[in-house]
């Protein structure tokens, strides 16, 4: 069952930020942080299905890392969830066309290896 629940965490977090990347990115620069700024904002930002989309997948996410957390010790839950960041790199690359220096290729490898040594 841990390992289930680490599957929909690390999914529905490599969704939900993929989606509001993307959703915000058709958005546009946030300018304006007064409050009227921010009400249209929000306004805005309620109409734009991926960050909504994005915000359901990650409430998803959140509930299952209680799940998780109510059956699993917080120093498997935390690391484990981490894969996420590997995917995300990969889907950044190839969805979001983002320039992916040789660094962050390395540090996501290295969060990915971490992860291989919690399931000896």
């Amino acid at each position: 069952m841990k390992w289930l629940l680490v599957l929909v965490i690390v999914a529905c977090n490599t969704v939900g930020d993929l989606l509001n990347s993307f959703g915000m990115r058709r958005h546009g620069h946030v300018r304006h942080f007064h409050p009227s700024g921010l009400s249209r904002l929000f306004r805005s930002l309620a109409r734009n299905v991926y960050v909504i989309g994005g915000i359901v997948a990650m409430a998803i996410s959140f509930f299952a890392l209680l799940s998780l957390l109510s059956i699993a010790d917080l120093s498997f839950a935390i690391p484990a969830t981490s894969a996420s960041y590997l995917f995300e790199t990969v889907l950044a690359k190839y969805i979001l066309r983002e320039d992916i220096h040789w660094q962050r290729w390395v540090g996501a490898c290295l969060v990915a290896c971490g992860v291989g040594l919690l399931s000896l």
